[in-house]
């Protein structure tokens, strides 16, 4: 499990923004704190009142913060869904669950024929690379405290 004071774990998958391209989690450390956002499925209601509030609340992360939306969902999919709800953050697609597995955010679940998806949680990473924050539902309708993510952004953000 991680936790608040361990490295992040690094991983590599599809990143969505305008256009699809690997990713590399280590490749972004140093460029100021990262949201990892993990989210089960696109276009579903919860994930997508949190994606919306992390869109709306957008503004409260410094410039140089990284927010990103981790699923299990397939890249075009996700793009589909960052064109739809006008993310102005990238998406990560994770089918191959390294990042969900890395980061001890994985949710049995076996509706729709689907074995695994990503539990909704967030972590925090600062400049070095440490995770600073930590937050992980107990159920699956529960969203974070948006604003003490925006906290532990800013804290780590002002550590710089």
């Amino acid at each position: 499990m991680v936790e608040v004071g361990d490295d992040a774990p690094d991983f590599t998958a599809s990143l969505v923004t305008d256009d699809i391209e690997p990713f590399r989690l280590a490749d972004r450390l140093g460029d100021g704190p990262i949201v990892l956002a993990f989210f089960p499925a696109a276009f579903s209601r919860t994930c997508t009142d949190e994606m919306r509030a992390l869109r709306d609340d957008f503004d409260r992360f410094p410039t140089a913060c990284t927010v990103l939306g981790i699923s299990t969902d397939l890249p075009h999919a996700l793009s589909a869904y960052r064109e739809e709800y006008d993310l102005p953050f990238g998406l990560v697609a994770d089918p191959d669950h390294r990042a969900i597995e890395a980061y001890d955010a994985v949710e049995s679940f076996s509706g729709y024929g689907i074995d695994t998806v990503a539990r909704r949680s967030v972590f925090v990473i600062d400049d070095d690379g440490d995770v600073v924050y930590r937050w992980l539902a107990d159920d699956h309708g529960q969203e974070p405290d948006y604003a003490a993510v925006a906290a532990a952004v800013s804290g780590s953000a002002a550590s710089r």
